[in-house]
């Protein structure tokens, strides 16, 4: 009686539809794609058209004033050359201004951009989850106690957005955070200082009501040099630490259990990227205020203009110093003799960004 054969084991050939029989002796390896490189051209491409705009706007900003000075004068003058006067107003009195406008922009992006890709989510910037109400909680009840000024005011910041940040992970916390976690508490945590600024404005004198309540738009007029050397100091360290996240930050996008698979620390990892977004963004709080949407929408314009899948920390920055440098212009030369805060503007342009945010997260199911 001739013996049933046994059936045989099958593999998956690479055509779909075919199948080959499996030899026992045989070991088959799966064949990986390689990864193709982070500078791709078009995001090369749209980070110079970027710096090159922001130039641009950086020395036209200089140019406006009460005082009118040339383009050309202005580079000049930026080199150290021209006349005395031009000299004094451009280095000592206009140049701090567009200095902080291009730091603070490129701080309040590069931490949206931070946290957005670390969630997974669009809506998840700083403004949207209390870091930068907690900063300007802090700093508003310095400048009502009469702490305000100079160092004292970047130090309130960076606490004030320090302990709203450990506020938001702990209660975010349960054998690990995610994104949507931490999204959910940071709203609740937002209202919770937003209520307490209310409150300490209302309770404050007439003249520290009025200096709190122009900080907490958004301002750029009259920085100097006191509030751009220490933010340039922070962002020297700040900066790098958030570029060389990108690469462990990218894994986080496939999930925690592949991240995990794949050897990425998870938990440190979105630790190091939540003090390094709370650091960029409480200094950038404390030297020009909470300027409204340029850390919500800067990252997701950058993404969409580089093609990416995430929000390119260089392009993000580039975006948003434009955003801040265009903004303070507009608001200078909006209405005559007359110069409105930077954050009416951001804000004014912002809004219409976060309701497509919405609606578009509704409509592909995530919006809740």
């Amino acid at each position: 009686m001739a013996r049933p054969s046994s059936p045989r084991p099958w593999r998956i050939s690479p055509h779909p539809g075919d199948t080959v029989p499996a030899r026992s002796h045989r070991t088959f390896r799966l064949a990986v794609p390689p990864v193709s490189g982070i500078l791709r051209p078009r995001l090369v491409t749209v980070c110079a058209a970027l710096a090159a705009a922001v130039f641009l706007v950086f020395c036209w900003g200089i140019s406006v004033g009460d005082y009118p000075i040339g383009l050309p004068a202005v580079m000049r003058a930026l080199a150290g050359s021209g006349d005395p006067g031009t000299l004094i107003v451009v280095r000592e009195l206009r140049l701090p201004r567009a200095v902080v406008g291009l730091l603070v922009g490129i701080a309040f992006a590069v931490s949206g951009a931070l946290f957005q890709t670390m969630t997974r989510n669009p809506l998840a910037s700083p403004d949207m989850i209390g870091l930068i109400e907690g900063a300007g909680t802090a700093v508003v009840a310095g400048i009502v106690l009469g702490w305000d000024g100079g160092l004292g005011t970047q130090t309130l910041g960076l606490l004030g957005a320090l302990a709203t940040a450990l506020v938001v992970y702990l209660l975010a916390w349960r054998r690990g955070t995610t994104g949507y976690r931490i999204v959910l508490v940071g709203i609740g945590i937002s209202w919770i200082c937003t209520s307490a600024t209310d409150y300490l404005v209302a309770g404050g004198g007439r003249f520290e009501a009025q200096a709190a309540v122009g900080w907490l738009v958004g301002n750029l007029n009259g920085r100097a040099w006191e509030q751009a050397v220490p933010l340039a100091v922070v962002m020297a360290v700040l900066v790098p630490a958030a570029l060389a996240l990108g690469r462990l930050m990218r894994t986080l996008q496939l999930g925690d259990d592949v991240a995990a698979g794949l050897g990425t620390p998870v938990q440190p990892v979105r630790l190091a990227v939540l003090l390094t977004g709370v650091g960029l963004i409480a200094f950038g709080t404390a030297a020009a205020g909470p300027i409204a949407f340029v850390a919500l929408a800067a990252p997701q314009i950058a993404q969409r203009l580089a093609g990416t899948a995430w929000p390119p920390p260089v392009a993000s920055g580039l975006t948003g110093a434009l955003v801040v440098l265009s903004g303070d212009l507009i608001a200078r030369t909006l209405i005559s003799g007359m110069e409105l805060p930077v954050g009416i503007v951001t804000g004014v342009l912002g809004a219409p960004v976060l309701l497509w945010l919405l609606i578009r997260a509704n409509r592909a199911g995530s919006g809740g």
